[in-house]
């Protein structure tokens, strides 16, 4: 008949031994204790740590002890709950030996392959950011390609703008009562009003050089077209 209590204290001072400066006892009815597993793998910033609690049931060996993550630092949820599988699959694998060093074994080479995850994630999310400031920095230097369809899309639109303007005035001047003022005396009632149709024309300016460069340079542009 198998000493279940005999192996159990036997393994506790072993593995009080083996980790002397992680072991910590919680109870000795049932045995329960803690061991603070570390990676070795990586810079000390990217190192992953877990603290594991386990609890001897009464016919263990034979039969898997308990056991919890109590504390973790710089470990993700998802690899927590790996960690706990692993656990799972090495307890199973191992019954009928005590095998606590065997779990605490299996768990920081784990941590060791979470260290490695942890810096390809982190290479992989530099290089996206490098990636999307070098996209956004060409759109910013090139602007939007001129063609014919978004040209005539923006002369559509200015033409309704410059139209919109003209109703909005001659409205105002309709419901003050006032006959209708000649330029001069727009610009001294509102300045914005010619800063708006400067505006405007700039717009249609720029737009319409960027579209003549834009066809040069697709051969498109030829003696018929009209600057």
């Amino acid at each position: 008949m198998t000493d279940y209590a005999e192996e159990q204290r036997n393994e506790l001072e072993a593995l009080e031994s083996i980790y002397a400066d992680s072991f910590t006892v919680f109870s000795t009815s049932p045995e329960s204790f803690s061991i603070t597993v570390s990676s070795e793998a990586g810079e000390e910033e990217e190192n992953v740590e877990v603290t594991l609690k386990f609890t001897y049931v009464e016919s263990y060996p034979d039969a898997a002890p308990l056991y919890e993550i109590v504390s973790q630092e710089n470990l993700e949820d998802v690899d927590a709950s790996a960690v706990l599988a692993l656990l799972g699959e090495q307890a199973q694998e191992n019954l009928g030996m005590v095998m606590i060093f065997t779990l605490v074994s299996a768990v920081q080479d784990k941590l060791n392959e979470i260290v490695d995850q942890i810096k390809t994630r982190r290479e992989e999310v530099k290089v996206k950011k490098e990636k999307e400031a070098e996209e956004a920095e060409k759109k910013r230097f090139h602007g939007t390609p001129v063609t014919i369809e978004n040209f005539l899309n923006w002369k559509a639109k200015f033409d309704a703008d410059m139209i919109e303007m003209r109703r909005k005035r001659q409205k105002e001047e309709e419901q003050s009562g006032k006959s209708k003022l000649t330029g001069k005396q727009l610009f001294e009632t509102d300045h914005n009003l010619d800063t708006s149709d400067i505006k405007f024309l700039e717009e249609g300016f720029l737009f319409t050089l960027q579209l003549v460069t834009a066809l040069k340079w697709t051969n498109l542009y030829s003696k018929n077209w009209m600057i």
